[in-house]
C-alpha cells in the first residue's frame, strides 16, 4: 500500500506526465505551419510519414514501437508510464489539436511572416519545458529521449547536455536525408533541450521521488 505522501507525489508525477506530453503535442500543432521548423524527431517523423502516406501520430507510434525494442534491452529503468504516453499521444495530440486550429482559423492566418514569429517562438519555448517536466517526472520517457540517457550512462565523463545536443544534431542530420527541412526551431531545439531537461530537473526535484534511475 501507498503512503499518503507516496500517493500526493505519484499524482504530481501522473499530472505532470500527462500534462508535459499534451503540451509537447500542442505546441508541435502550432509550430508546424509556422514553418520555422520543429524538434530533430519530430522532423523526421514528419518527413517519413509524408512519404509512407501515415498520418504523422500513426507513424511516430511505429517508430516508438521500434526504438522501444532497443530500450528494453539497453535501459529497462527508463520504462514506465511516461514511455507509453509519450509514445501514443505526442503524435495524436498533435493531430487533434491541427485538426481544431484548422477548423477555427482562415487559410491564409499563417501567410504573414510577424504572425509566424509572433507564435513559433512561445510554441518553442512550451515545447521545450513541457517536454523538460515529462522527462523529469520520474515515471519513465519516449524509447527516443531515453536512448540519449542510457548512451550518456555509459560515458559518464561527458555531461547529459552534451550527449543530448549530439544526439539531436545526429537526427536532425538523419531527417534532412529523408527531406526533412533544416530550419532554425529544429537546431534551437538541439541546444535548448538537453540543458531545460537539467533545469527544470533540478527545480522540481524537491518534490518528486527520481524513479526511472536517471543519474544526476
Amino acid at each position: 500500500m501507498f503512503k499518503n505522501k507516496d500517493k500526493k507525489i505519484l499524482v504530481r508525477q501522473l499530472i505532470g506526465v500527462m500534462a508535459g506530453v499534451t503540451f509537447m503535442g500542442f505546441a508541435i500543432s502550432w509550430l508546424v505551419p509556422c514553418g520555422f521548423g520543429v524538434d530533430g524527431f519530430t522532423a523526421l517523423n514528419l518527413a517519413i510519414s509524408k512519404k509512407i502516406g501515415l498520418s504523422f501520430g500513426t507513424w511516430q507510434a511505429v517508430l516508438n514501437c521500434i526504438l522501444f525494442l532497443i530500450v528494453i534491452i539497453g535501459g529497462r529503468q527508463y520504462i514506465g508510464l511516461g514511455t507509453v504516453a509519450n509514445m501514443l499521444l505526442v503524435g495524436y495530440t498533435c493531430d487533434f489539436f491541427s485538426w481544431i486550429r484548422n477548423m477555427i482559423l482562415p487559410p491564409d492566418f499563417f501567410e504573414a511572416l510577424w504572425v509566424r514569429c509572433a507564435i513559433a517562438v512561445p510554441a518553442l519555448l512550451v515545447f521545450v519545458v513541457a517536454a523538460a517536466i515529462y522527462m523529469d517526472m520520474g515515471l519513465g520517457m519516449a524509447p527516443y529521449d531515453a536512448l540519449p540517457f542510457i548512451l550518456q550512462k555509459n560515458i559518464k565523463r561527458v555531461p547529459f547536455r552534451a550527449v543530448r545536443i549530439s544526439f539531436d544534431l545526429g537526427v536532425i542530420v538523419i531527417g534532412y536525408l529523408f527531406g526533412a527541412p533544416f530550419a532554425i526551431v529544429t537546431l534551437a531545439m538541439a541546444f535548448l533541450l538537453g540543458p531545460a531537461v537539467e533545469m527544470v530537473g533540478k527545480k522540481i526535484e524537491p518534490f518528486l521521488i527520481p524513479s526511472c534511475g536517471k543519474e544526476k
